[in-house]
């Protein structure tokens, strides 16, 4: 049912009022999970938000933080918005000079830190920021004069009631995790993020029985809005899973009804369940395949006859519901965003009776622009616009006819970036509208579909445009490759570095009876990797094909600076690293493909 809402804060408050029995978060403690109330969070953010107050935080002030997923997080979000103030989320995966720049950049008064590794790192920072006045140790115990348990004693000694902030109010300062360069603070007003929760209430029937297994970063846009506020506004509970290695045995003891997650959880959930039914005997294969292909034919609208009816039903009662148990068994929507989905992985999880709804956005539009919902679906695409948006396609940018730059109108299109008026004026129209960088096209019925990034794209010697990004996403697809760049601006074509999956290729060199010497060099893994670059893109034009490839020493991890938080590819930094390898390759006698 769609509603107004004035803000976040009148947001919670009034979930709060119709589900205070209700369960909100799951925390897994040892063996078993345990739930906190939409009541019990409620009284633990008055706490909060009392002792924040006798830190001396005001409206218009903001409030830090460095850690993942936790109770503790939304707490001080809500807290923090309460009192009229801003919120600004940084991931633990971030480097400690990220984190000053952050502090610094926002005029931070007040940081929390998830650990005392981090907490000791953040005081040490008070000194070079000047606004930095009061660091809050989230594993400290009430005894501690800066832990955050210390801090609630202070509010349930001080409470002070909440304010209603502005529409026009900075809710948070997302900083976005960009590929090269400083990261920017976007400017999200509580309008912002509650147009984009009006907006979801509009489009999807979600029930208040929903359950999400949280683990996309509420750090980010996606998962602050979609998840967190989006669940919490529709009376849902949220499971906050722990690590990503305990993710499918997590998921098997939540039960979630609804998944969000970026592209690179669904491949690999894609690839486990592929080698669970390669390991099936052929007759169940062959059952298998041919109940995926009358399910993605009934997807798109045919009509099944009663033989593909009848494998259909075989195929979901010997394989489909057992796949579905390995994720809780009661799991009917998958919500995927932040990068483009393989529609090849889309159809396969939607096969397996998991509804999947793709959208897409940036954090600079809160971050929900168009999405996939019931009843407006087209696999594939990334959906129309969402209620109180518009999209319009500038082909002045491309001097392609039909794609173009991918330009958003709405109430959701951030104020700005903080302190970068240049690089706003860069990105925000005279009229509001935020251009994406995003290459698309509009079909006749108004869904989006995207083509690349405009910063992405390259030149080839012979004039052809690339767009490396979908390339990768269909290499990703193979068991084999756990991670690939593609590369070739101004030469003569397309070459890779690729990133083998160790434990698939180990395994399979067993069942080849092979002894792989070094994974850089070994001829028969050139040779497989080649025969995987060569079948995932089958389907691809002749320039867009992988000529020759080098083959990398390690994964491409946020740790090693090679991906972002959100587990976006930093080019840059991946080209430092190997970019004299994969120039190489234009020399005569590279490793061809």
């Amino acid at each position: 049912m769609a509603q107004h809402l004035s803000n976040l804060v009148a947001m919670f408050e009034a979930s709060v009022a119709r589900h205070g029995e209700r369960n909100l978060f799951g925390v897994r403690r040892e063996a078993t999970w345990q739930w906190m109330t939409y009541g019990e969070f409620a009284a633990l953010v008055d706490e909060v938000r009392g002792g924040l107050a006798a830190l001396g935080v005001r409206r218009g002030d903001r409030v830090a933080i460095v850690a993942d997923n936790r109770v503790e997080w939304a707490a001080a979000c809500y807290a923090t918005n309460g009192l009229g103030a801003t919120f600004v989320p940084m991931y633990e995966a971030e480097l400690a000079r990220e984190w000053e720049f952050i502090l610094a950049d926002c005029g931070a008064r007040v940081a929390i830190g998830a650990t005392r590794l981090i907490v000791d790192v953040l005081t040490e920072m008070k000194g070079r920021v000047p606004t930095l006045e009061h660091v809050v140790d989230l594993e400290g115990t009430a005894a501690d004069a800066g832990s955050f348990e210390h801090l609630r004693e202070h509010g349930r000694a001080r409470p002070v009631p909440s304010v209603q902030p502005e529409s026009d109010e900075l809710a948070g300062l997302i900083y976005t995790s960009v590929t090269t360069g400083l990261p920017k603070g976007v400017m999200l007003t509580h309008r912002n993020i509650c147009s984009n929760i009006e907006a979801i209430h509009e489009s999807f029937a979600f029930e208040g029985a929903e359950r999400s297994l949280a683990f996309l970063p509420w750090a980010h846009s996606f998962g602050q809005t979609c998840e967190l506020h989006g669940l919490l506004s529709f009376g849902g509970e949220i499971a906050i899973n722990d690590t990503i290695p305990n993710l499918v045995g997590n998921l098997a003891e939540v039960k979630p009804t609804v998944l969000f997650a970026v592209p690179r959880i669904f491949n690999r959930l894609y690839e486990g369940v592929h080698k669970q039914i390669a390991s099936k005997p052929a007759m169940v294969q062959s059952l298998v395949r041919a109940g995926i292909d009358a399910a993605t034919r009934k997807g798109r609208g045919a009509n099944l006859g009663l033989l593909d009816q009848l494998v259909l039903w075989l195929a979901d009662r010997l394989a489909f519901a057992t796949i579905r148990e390995r994720f809780g068994g009661r799991l009917k929507y998958a919500i995927s965003g932040s990068a483009a989905l393989s529609c090849e992985v889309a159809e396969f999880i939607d096969a397996l009776g998991i509804m999947v709804y793709e959208g897409y956005g940036l954090t600079e539009t809160s971050p929900i622009a168009t999405a996939n919902f019931p009843g407006n679906r087209r696999m594939g695409s990334v959906g129309r616009a969402v209620p109180g948006v518009r999209i319009e396609i500038d082909t002045a940018v491309s001097g392609d006819p039909r794609d173009g730059e991918i330009v958003v109108h709405g109430p959701n299109v951030m104020r700005g970036y903080f302190n970068r008026a240049d690089e706003t004026a860069q990105v925000l129209r005279a009229d509001g509208a935020l251009r994406t960088g995003d290459l698309g096209h509009l079909d006749a019925d108004g869904f989006l579909w995207i083509t690349g990034r405009i910063k992405e794209q390259y030149k080839l010697e012979n004039g052809k445009y690339v767009v490396p990004s979908p390339l990768e996403e269909k290499i990703k697809l193979s068991p084999f490759i756990a991670n690939v760049l593609v590369h070739g601006a101004n030469r003569p074509y397309n070459v890779a570095l690729v990133v083998p999956e160790r434990a698939a290729i180990e395994e399979w060199a067993r069942g080849q009876g092979l002894t792989l010497g070094d994974f850089t060099t070994d001829p028969r893994l050139r040779q497989l990797l080649h025969e995987e670059l060569a079948r995932t893109l089958g389907p691809a034009k002749g320039f867009e094909r992988i000529e020759k490839f080098a083959i990398a020493e390690q994964d491409f991890t946020t740790e090693n600076g090679m991906l972002t938080p959100t587990l976006k590819l930093k080019r840059r930094a991946v080209l430092e690293r190997y970019g004299a390898d994969l120039e190489a390759l234009y020399a005569r006698g590279g490793a061809s493909a």
